[in-house]
């Protein structure tokens, strides 16, 4: 594998990763709690860190590229966790919810080994993208039916 393959495969990895933390801070705890139930295995787990709670500053831009201010403050609430076998998940998700954010760092861990990648990606997040594409499907056509075309009539008198 030469250099060029090398950086591609690891900017896949990095997307791939991105992907499911972002999935996983967005699950809802019902989702969460019924994948766990599913699993038929239940890892040994170990914390590392939290779950802790605290405060993280939000940082906006107006129009999308002005200058940066800080726009306030949000509730985040983060874990780390070390399985049996040694994999490490993280977690990070906006609230206060510490036995979600338990969770998702189990289920962090678990999509990094291979035996159990598969489980995590059909169990929790495929319907995760399912429900936010549904969601957003409707969001959509809701703001496509209250939408207005405006256009001018023109008349004959000139």
């Amino acid at each position: 594998m030469n250099s060029a393959q090398r950086q591609e495969a690891a900017a896949q990895e990095r997307q791939e990763r991105k992907r499911t933390a972002d999935l996983l801070a967005r699950a809802e705890r019902d989702e969460l709690d019924a994948a766990w139930e599913a699993l038929s295995d239940k890892p040994v787990v170990q914390p590392v860190r939290g779950p802790e709670t605290g405060l993280v500053m939000v940082r906006g831009r107006i129009g999308g590229g002005g200058s940066p201010f800080n726009l306030g403050e949000v509730t985040v609430t983060r874990a780390t966790i070390r399985l049996a076998s040694g994999a490490v998940g993280h977690a990070h998700a906006l609230g206060t919810d510490r036995e979600k954010v338990r969770l998702a760092a189990i289920f962090d861990a678990l999509w990094h080994q291979p035996a159990t990648k598969d489980f995590v990606e059909k169990a929790i997040l495929l319907p995760i993208t399912e429900r936010i594409a549904g969601r957003d499907h409707r969001r959509a056509e809701e703001t496509a039916a209250t939408r207005v075309d405006f256009f001018t009539m023109v008349r004959g008198e000139d």
